[in-house]
């Protein structure tokens, strides 16, 4: 019997209704001519880079001419012309949470909520925004020679003087009026300014005017707002953010056009709205092998939640320690000479999201996928008695000594649902070239008195995963 190993993770409020959890891997379609019609890898690992002060990570940005990128670590700010280049310290900012960042190719501007500070490419000089008419700024975003600006705990947003960032007409700011909800945070789409208040998004435009260059564009006004500022992020041509209206929080959506989809399932939503400070949230997005991942952080929660626009699938991203899942590390994020560096959330370490890493930062990454072994349609709630499971797996990954040279998945099944867990049952994925292994469990036994049975498969070992199926041998035993 062909299992439903390969998909998405979706672990319901309940267990008993669906317990496909999965951390660390995500699923991959294969459109023609393979095995199989997807296949699970492994999520990549963190690949240490450097260390640059004594973090947080708060912001990370890439020049517009790709020749450095900035780092915001702590109240340090540090400027980069490669990724193992030394960080040369450029100034200091306030504040302790994300840092807002955006240039115009000449300036760099810094939104640290309330202060924003400039640093000049040219002249190198790093100072205050200190014009009496500047507002503070919450979140910043370039558009046609301005820097845009929302002012925090306001309706308002703003443009510096043209091509200046330090000078702040007292005139150039206009209201978010479509709906008296307050502005949260702005980003540049397709040279088009979206303003996400509390419980609605309106869209501007640069109409050239003489007092105030921006412009409502009619029509493009949603009744969905945004519960989380630094949630904002780009990602495949399209907007997404954490939202909430008059009626909820916690579902998190896509700009279609200019309308929000909905892309976060029950079970996500489930997760998040657990959550005691939603407003901390914190998102990131990047792209690799084709696969455009839209992260976000829900920092109490201790788990970054990952979709994948290729499949539009979710999983989760885990750091492991001392024994179980952590917060992921990963805090900001830039690409950089076509690596995608990494900000600490904790410390000022910089990595890069490397495929062919196995481990964050010299630590254990552990990957895991639940499934279960009866899908409705085939489960008649009667007992079965389970004689063999074999993964589709590839093999003979181990490597040449230490840690993975006889690498191994632990198998655990829970015939309640999801609620309890049986003892680990380990199975070899085969040492070093060792391509015939077969990894196989026999003896399972039998299903119990919920006559159902969920399956789990986790490793630790710092070697490749590819995932293609699953097949379990059961026959039915009666009632």
């Amino acid at each position: 019997m062909r299992q439903a190993i390969v998909g998405g993770a979706y672990v319901a409020r309940s267990v008993n209704a669906a317990d496909n959890q999965m951390v660390n891997l995500f699923p991959e379609a294969v459109p023609e001519g393979g095995k199989a019609a997807g296949w699970l890898q492994r999520a990549p690992g963190l690949k240490y880079q450097q260390t640059t002060g004594d973090g947080p990570i708060r912001g990370l940005w890439t020049l517009s001419d790709k020749s450095r990128f900035f780092v915001v670590s702590g109240t340090e700010v540090y400027m980069l012309t490669g990724v193992t280049a030394t960080a040369t310290l450029i100034g200091s900012v306030t504040g302790a949470g994300q840092v807002s960042i955006t240039d115009n190719g000449t300036q760099v501007f810094f939104a640290c909520n309330p202060d924003g500070f400039i640093y000049n490419v040219n002249t190198h000089a790093f100072a205050q925004i200190t014009d009496p008419d500047f507002p503070g700024a919450v979140t910043v975003g370039y558009l046609d020679g301005y820097f845009v600006f929302n002012e925090p705990e306001s309706q308002r947003i703003w443009v510096t003087t043209l091509l200046d960032g330090s000078s702040v007409d007292p005139l150039d700011f206009a209201s978010a009026e479509g709906s008296p909800d307050g502005l949260v945070a702005i980003i540049i789409n397709h040279r088009e300014a979206w303003l996400f208040g509390t419980g609605t998004v309106e869209v501007w435009y640069d109409a050239g005017l003489a007092d105030f260059p921006l412009a409502r564009i009619q029509g493009a006004f949603n009744e969905v707002g945004c519960v989380a500022p630094y949630t904002v992020a780009k990602m495949d041509n399209a907007v997404f953010w954490l939202g909430q209206d008059d009626r909820g929080q916690g579902i998190i959506y896509r700009a279609a056009g200019y309308q929000a989809e909905r892309i976060s399932t029950h079970a996500v939503e489930w997760k998040i709205q657990q959550s005691t400070d939603l407003g901390a949230a914190t998102a990131y997005t990047y792209q690799q092998d084709g696969h455009s991942f839209y992260m976000i952080n829900v920092p109490d929660l201790m788990t970054t939640f990952s979709y994948d626009m290729a499949t539009q699938l979710w999983h989760e991203r885990r750091g492991f320690s001392d024994g179980d899942f952590t917060r992921h590390r990963g805090n900001a994020q830039c690409n950089f000479n076509g690596a995608i560096v990494i900000g600490d959330y904790q410390t000022g370490d910089l990595y890069t999201f490397d495929l062919e890493t196995y481990a964050d930062n010299g630590e254990i990454q552990k990957w895991l996928r639940s499934w279960r072994a009866l899908t409705p349609g085939r489960n008649n709630l009667t007992r079965t008695s389970h004689h063999s499971l074999q993964l589709d797996c590839r093999t003979g990954v181990g490597l040449v000594t230490g840690q993975g040279s006889d690498p191994q998945i632990m198998l655990e099944w829970s015939d309640d649902g999801g609620h309890t867990w049986s003892n680990s049952h380990w199975q070899p994925m085969g040492a070093i070239g060792a391509t015939q292994t077969r990894t196989i469990w026999r003896r399972l036994g039998m299903t119990l008195k919920s006559r159902d049975r969920v399956y789990r498969i986790s490793g630790t070992d710092p070697v490749p995963i590819a995932i293609m199926g699953a097949e379990l041998n059961i026959t039915p035993t009666g009632a």
